[in-house]
This record gives structure tokens, sequence and C-alpha cells, in this order.
């Protein structure tokens, strides 16, 4: 019986061992306790957690001497671990399924400049200088719909549309410059906060206008397609 209490405790322990290190992953950087390396670090290991406690609850459910009378601790500890390794498996597919790039940009032969954010990104691990043909050989391989949007409209309104686009997602204004038709801004991810900075670029095409958009991570070599669909969003919206 005591080695029976104890394989109980022990799926419990360690199913809940998975729900807390995912849960202070982020918060732990966000609060400055530890580097985002040891968030993401966390983030794993919560996944490994979670497949064991995943296996110990259901090995608990399923074989009765272990289940004993009270089967319902299992159950809470088994709905843990299955959504903490659910969780964690989505984020892993969703980084192997995707160029390890933090920098993408619509135009990769001239890709917009930071100049308004740079002072933003101070000490930051990424540098915001484009990394060339490599990179936009990455990019066209991971990416290959990320290309300049052009809009029936001229520069001007083209502009004031991007700025309301750019408030609609949430960003953070940094610059706006209409007659240059430059505008910078800021977006930060929803669980780690990570900050990353975006340009959008708009000139004259013919009797339109062509948009340019770049957003640039600062810090995490891979950004696990997160700049790609910010760019993505804007563009759809802007084109709408």
């Amino acid at each position: 019986m005591r080695a029976i209490a104890l394989f109980r405790w022990l799926a419990i322990l360690v199913a809940f061992a998975a729900a807390l290190a995912l849960l202070a992953s982020a918060p732990g950087y966000r609060f400055g306790l530890w580097h985002f390396r040891t968030g993401i670090s966390l983030v794993r290991w919560s996944g490994y957690l979670g497949i064991a406690g995943t296996v110990l609850a259901l090995v608990g459910l399923i074989v009765p001497r272990l289940r004993g009378d009270g089967p319902r601790v299992l159950v809470v500890a088994f709905v843990a671990a299955v959504t903490v390794a659910g969780i964690t498996g989505y984020w892993a597919q969703r980084a192997w399924s995707v160029p390890r790039i933090h920098d993408i940009s619509t135009d990769t032969e001239n890709p917009p400049q930071l100049a308004a954010t740079l002072p933003l990104r101070a000490g930051a691990e990424n540098t915001a200088v484009y990394g060339g043909p490599k990179l936009a050989a990455a990019q066209l391989q991971g990416y290959p719909d990320i290309k300049p949007l052009e809009v029936a409209m001229p520069p001007q309104a083209a502009f004031q549309r991007a700025q309301q686009a750019a408030r609609e997602m949430g960003w953070q204004i940094v610059a706006a410059d209409p007659a240059g038709g430059r505008l910078e801004a800021t977006d930060t991810t929803a669980w780690f906060g990570f900050r990353d900075d975006i340009v959008v670029r708009i000139a004259a095409a013919g009797s339109g206008s062509r948009v340019d958009v770049r957003s640039v991570s600062r810090v995490g070599r891979s950004d696990i397609g997160t700049n790609a669909r910010r760019i993505r969003g804007f563009l759809d919206r802007l084109g709408a």
C-alpha cells in the first residue's frame, strides 16, 4: 500500500511540477528574476515533465490496484500533465516548422531600416543590421509568401491606413513620418513579453502605393514565426 501511495503522489508531483514550470517561465522573465533563456528552458522542461506526468497518471488510471478507490486525484494529474504536454508540444512543432531566424522583411534586397526604434534596442542581443543574402534565402524558403503589398491608393492615404492598422494590432507607435512614408513601432508578444520592432515604408508605385514592412526581434535566435505572422496580419488589414 505504501508503494501504491508513493506512485500516486509521484504522478501528482510530476504533473504539478510541469504546470508550475510552465506558469513560472514567462512571469519570471518579465519580472527580471531570470534570463529569457532560463524561461525557455523552463518551458522545455515543463514539456518533458508533462509527458512523464501524463504517462504516470495514465498508468495509475489503467491499473486497478494503482487507481484505488479514489481515482479523482489521478484524473486531475492526468488533465494537468496532458494540457502542459499539449501546449509545449504545439510550441515545439511551431519552432521546428520554421527557419531559425528573427528578422523578416517584405523587401530582402533593400530592407527598410530601423531608425527611431534603435535607441530602444540598446543592449539588445540581436542587432538591427540586416543579415544579407543568407537571411534572405532562409526567409524565402520558410516564408515565400512574405512580399510587398501594392494598394490602389496614394501614399498619404496608404500611410493613414497603415497607422490605423498598426493601432488596431496594438502596436506602440514610436515614430510617424507621413511625408517620408515611414512608420516605426514596437509590438510585445503575449506570453514572454518579448519586444519586437517594426518599420513600415510606403512609396508611390504607379497610380497607387507599395508597402514594405520589416519586423525584427530584440532577443532570441528564432522567433518561431512571430514576425512573419505579424507582417501577414498587418498587410491583411491594410489590403482589406
